[in-house]
């Protein structure tokens, strides 16, 4: 296959799809398939159809600077009767100064013979001796035609007809407490009327975000964003983020403070080196001969997608930062469990998730986003060890006071203690499995919240997966001594209050509390 060039664009044709790039910049304007001549908003500028972007800042004291990712050279770096790959790349320079960050961005995108679709990733690179900087958020999002894309499947109990995004405009809604979330009083599709639309709504954890995308009745054609692997996003298995909203839009999310805060930003400092591979993912497209039931592209969807999961690490990335299968090593094992209380007895480590992640103290792959992590499963013999969420039984928020003010929340927790071991140290364990500018304060016995507590969390989280709703933000765990002197024999109370009350986001939510006697 070869390219075609143009003085101001590239176009990537195997006689199935037809992709069209600008030239040099490396934006997606055009995307030819099934007898439509474009499937991307031809409404929108050409750089705002399909695109690489990116939200950086020089030091966490200032704000951040959207950048959409244009290149300044373009190459062919491979082509032949199988693929083509081409190459949109930028430089940087101290010329630059404050305006681009402070990045070399190789943007790639790759197109095989027989395939329905295309693949694009990126490789970013920070030289010793350049500035330091944060990168906020990077991604690439896909802006389809909101005159035909009106269906958005990301699961398979999570599909709906969509509102336009005319809809969430003044006049055709009403904002809600947060800035993304709005009531649609007027929608064009009356049928939608008095629904909430919020792109948290569609968010996934990255586990569960293999493929998602837009459905088009009529042609019957869909759209959809493939990650065959998250060895290179940020934070985990168990890291949220966006996935496709009303738009209609589509994201593929590599690095974003979405469900965990700025804990979790790649800060790169003190003129280091840093580079790293981002994708590929696979942009795949389908259609059916007549209009015919969503769901049977949504299951093809599916179906391509453990393709190419089962395909990966892809052969055919002419980087050599794109490390082969190769190149890899592996490790295996088997999991077990020594359960004490059950006569020391060894349990089958199923359904646990067993993780490579840098080096750090416990939990910290939570809030990694230099390197890679690679993650699987246990299967039922604790073989084969990819990783279930925390859940949460209960939340804690800030309580209404009046119209306009809130108040602490405290809560309760009950217990009988027939004898206490006043010779020991009992231990309470407490874990949360999300946070936002809370500070919970535990008091043993003791309800009056104005005298000091026996132990402060103090201000932490910034995940505001309460506002998004998350089941599940950055997991914390506080292991607390506790004096015997603050247990009674007989009925005992734990009071948990959460102090910190200006806005009503602020909340935890409880993953497990325990309290273990002394040994």
């Amino acid at each position: 296959m070869c390219p075609t060039e143009m003085d101001l664009q590239v176009v990537l044709d195997n006689g199935i799809v037809q992709l069209t790039l600008s030239k040099p910049g490396g934006s997606i304007t055009g995307v030819k398939y099934h007898g439509l001549d474009n499937v991307m908003e031809v409404k929108n500028w050409e750089d705002g159809r399909g695109y690489w972007d990116l939200v950086w800042n020089p030091s966490d004291r200032d704000p951040g600077i959207f950048q959409i990712i244009l290149g300044t050279e373009f190459k062919v770096v491979q082509q032949d009767a199988n693929q083509v790959e081409v190459s949109f790349r930028t430089q940087w320079d101290p010329s630059h100064g404050g305006k681009l960050v402070p990045l070399n961005i190789d943007k790639r995108f790759v197109m095989l013979r027989g395939s329905s679709g295309f693949y694009t990733y990126a490789i970013y690179e920070h030289l010793q001796g350049w500035p330091d900087f944060n990168l906020g958020e990077t991604r690439v999002a896909f802006k389809l035609r909101k005159d035909m894309f009106h269906y958005m499947a990301i699961a398979d109990n999570r599909q709906r007809i969509m509102p336009m995004p005319e809809d969430r405009e003044a006049g055709r809604s009403r904002r809600l407490g947060y800035a993304e979330a709005v009531r649609l009083t007027n929608p064009i599709n009356a049928d939608l009327r008095g629904e909430v639309d919020d792109k948290y709504q569609y968010s996934c954890d990255n586990k569960d975000s293999m493929v998602h995308g837009w459905i088009s009745s009529d042609p019957s054609v869909g759209f959809w964003v493939i990650t065959p692997s998250n060895e290179f996003k940020s934070g985990g298995p168990v890291k949220q983020d966006l996935t496709s909203h009303a738009g209609p839009t589509s994201l593929a999310i590599f690095v974003s403070s979405h469900y965990t805060g700025d804990d979790i930003v790649p800060r790169v400092r003190n003129g280091e080196y840093w580079k790293k591979v981002f994708g590929p993912v696979f942009i795949y497209l389908n259609s059916a001969s007549t209009k015919s039931d969503p769901k049977l592209l949504w299951e093809d969807a599916k179906k391509q997608a453990r393709v190419e999961e089962g395909s990966w690490p892809y052969k055919f990335p002419a980087s050599k930062d794109f490390q082969k299968s190769e190149q890899r090593g592996s490790v295996s094992g088997r999991l077990l469990v020594v359960d004490e209380p059950a006569n020391n007895d060894s349990v089958n480590g199923n359904a646990a998730f067993v993780g490579l992640a840098s080096p750090g103290e416990a939990g910290s792959w939570q809030r990694d986003s230099k390197g890679y992590q690679f993650w699987e499963r246990a299967d039922v013999e604790g073989k084969h060890v990819e990783l279930t969420c925390l859940t949460s039984s209960a939340a804690t928020l800030s309580r209404k006071h009046g119209q306009a003010s809130y108040q602490a929340t405290t809560w309760q927790i009950k217990f009988p203690l027939n004898n206490v071991h006043r010779n020991g140290t009992y231990k309470l364990r407490l874990a949360l499995a999300s946070a936002a500018l809370s500070e919970i304060q535990v008091r043993f016995n003791n309800p009056i919240v104005q005298q000091p507590a026996h132990f402060t969390t103090g201000l932490i989280g910034r995940d505001n997966s309460i506002a998004r709703h998350g089941i599940h933000g950055l997991y914390w765990l506080f292991s607390i001594d506790v004096d015997s002197s603050w247990l009674l024999e007989g009925d005992n109370i734990i009071f948990l209050t959460q102090t910190r009350s200006v806005s009503p986001f602020q909340g935890v939510m409880y993953d497990y509390i325990r309290l273990e006697a002394p040994a």
